[in-house]
C-alpha cells in the first residue's frame, strides 16, 4: 500500500510539472505575441489585418492585454455610434426604468405599454442575475452589475425593433470584461446588427431555418455517419444551436474558452460560429453515437465542463467549411435561392 501511495504521489508530482511547464510556455507565447499585436500589427491594422501571418496569429488566441481593441477593430462601427449617442439612450433608459418603478409602485402600469417592445427593460433586471453567476461580478452588489444593466438598457432603447432577448446579457457581459463602457456599447449595438444575429435575436424564423439548412450541408458533408444518426431520431439543429447562436458559445463553454471562439468569429464572421459548432460535434461524436434523443439534447445543452482549448480547435481545424466547390456564403446563398424558388412552385397563384 505505501509503495502505491509512493507511486501514486510521483505518478501526480510529474502531473503537476507537466502543467506547470505547459502554463509556462503558454505565458511565454502570449508575452511575446503581445509585442507583436501591439508593436507591429495595431498600428498598421488595416495593411496587415488579412495577411497569413496574422491570421496564424489570430486564430491562436489574443493576447488578453490586446483583445477588446482587436474585437472592436474587426467588429467595426458602421453604425456609427458615438459614446455621447451611447450617453443619451442611457438617459432615456434611465428614464424607462423610473417610468416602470413609479408604475409598479401605484400598482397601475396601465400608463406603461407592455406592447413596446422598450418594456423589455424590465426583462433585463430578472436576466443580469442568470449572468456568469459563479463569477459574481454581474449580480446585484457585483462590480460589473450597473454597467451591464446600463448597456442592456440602453441598448433596448436605441433599438427598440428588437428590444431585450434573453441571452444578450452574456454578450454584453463577454464585451465588458475586455473594453471600456461606451467602447462595449458601441461593439454590442455594431456586433448584434450582422445578419445572422439580428436574425436570431429578431426571431426571424425564415431567416433562422436558412442558417439551420446550411449549416446541414457542412454537417452532412464532415459528419455524415452522426449527420444520418441526428436524422434517424429527427434531431434538428435547432435543438442545440440557437442557446449557442443566442450567447456566441459564453454560456455554453469555459469562459477563457468562449473568449477564443470570439478570437476567430471576429476574424472570420458568422461562418466560425456554425464550424465551431460542427467542432464540438465532431469532438464528442463518438459519445453522441451511443445517445438516443434525449441523452443528445441533454449533453448538447449542457456541454462537459472539462472540455480544452487544445482539444476544441483540433476538431475545428479539421472541419472543412466548403462543400463541393461551394464555401459557406455560396452555400448560404445557394440555400436562400432554392427556398425561394421553392415558395414560387407553391405559389397559390402559380397553381392557379
Amino acid at each position: 500500500m505505501v509503495v502505491e501511495a509512493k507511486k501514486r504521489e510521483i505518478k501526480e508530482a510529474h502531473k503537476r510539472k507537466k502543467i506547470m511547464r505547459e502554463r509556462f510556455k503558454q505565458e511565454e507565447n502570449i508575452a511575446s505575441a503581445m509585442i507583436i499585436w501591439i508593436n507591429e500589427i495595431l498600428p498598421n491594422w488595416e495593411v496587415m489585418r488579412s495577411t497569413r501571418r496574422v491570421r496564424e496569429l489570430w486564430w491562436q488566441g489574443l493576447p488578453p492585454s490586446v483583445r477588446g481593441k482587436v474585437w472592436s477593430l474587426a467588429i467595426g462601427n458602421e453604425l456609427n455610434i458615438t459614446p455621447e449617442l451611447y450617453e443619451i439612450f442611457l438617459s432615456r433608459a434611465k428614464e424607462r426604468w423610473k417610468s416602470f418603478s413609479e408604475a409598479s409602485s401605484e400598482n397601475d402600469s396601465e400608463g406603461v405599454s407592455l406592447a413596446d417592445r422598450e418594456g423589455s427593460l424590465e426583462l433585463i433586471k430578472l436576466d443580469i442575475s442568470r449572468t456568469f453567476p459563479s463569477l459574481y461580478i454581474f449580480q446585484k452588489g457585483g462590480p460589473y452589475h450597473d454597467v451591464l444593466h446600463s448597456i442592456l438598457g440602453a441598448y433596448t432603447c436605441y433599438r427598440p425593433d428588437v428590444g431585450y432577448v434573453q441571452g444578450m446579457s452574456f454578450i454584453a457581459a463577454v464585451l465588458i470584461l475586455n473594453l471600456e463602457e461606451a467602447d462595449a456599447f458601441i461593439a454590442f449595438a455594431n456586433l448584434l446588427n450582422k445578419p445572422c444575429q439580428l436574425a436570431f435575436f429578431r426571431v426571424d424564423h425564415s431567416m433562422m431555418l436558412k442558417y439551420f439548412a446550411t449549416f446541414e450541408v457542412f454537417f452532412e458533408e464532415n459528419l455524415s455517419k452522426l449527420f444520418l444518426h441526428f436524422k434517424s431520431y429527427s434531431l434538428t439543429p435547432d435543438i442545440y444551436l440557437i442557446d449557442w447562436i443566442f450567447t456566441l458559445y459564453s454560456k455554453s463553454l469555459p469562459l477563457d474558452l468562449a473568449c477564443r471562439v470570439w478570437d476567430v468569429f471576429c476574424r472570420d464572421g458568422e461562418e466560425f460560429l456554425f464550424r465551431t459548432g460542427l467542432g464540438i460535434l465532431r469532438l464528442y461524436e463518438d459519445i453522441l453515437l451511443q445517445m438516443d434523443f434525449i441523452h443528445i439534447a441533454q449533453f448538447l445543452t449542457k456541454l462537459p465542463e472539462d472540455i480544452t482549448s487544445e482539444k476544441l480547435f483540433s476538431c475545428i481545424a479539421a472541419i472543412q467549411m466548403q462543400n463541393s466547390t461551394k464555401k459557406w456564403a455560396q452555400a448560404f446563398a445557394s440555400v436562400m435561392k432554392d427556398i425561394k424558388e421553392g415558395d414560387k412552385n407553391n405559389s397559390p397563384a402559380l397553381k392557379s
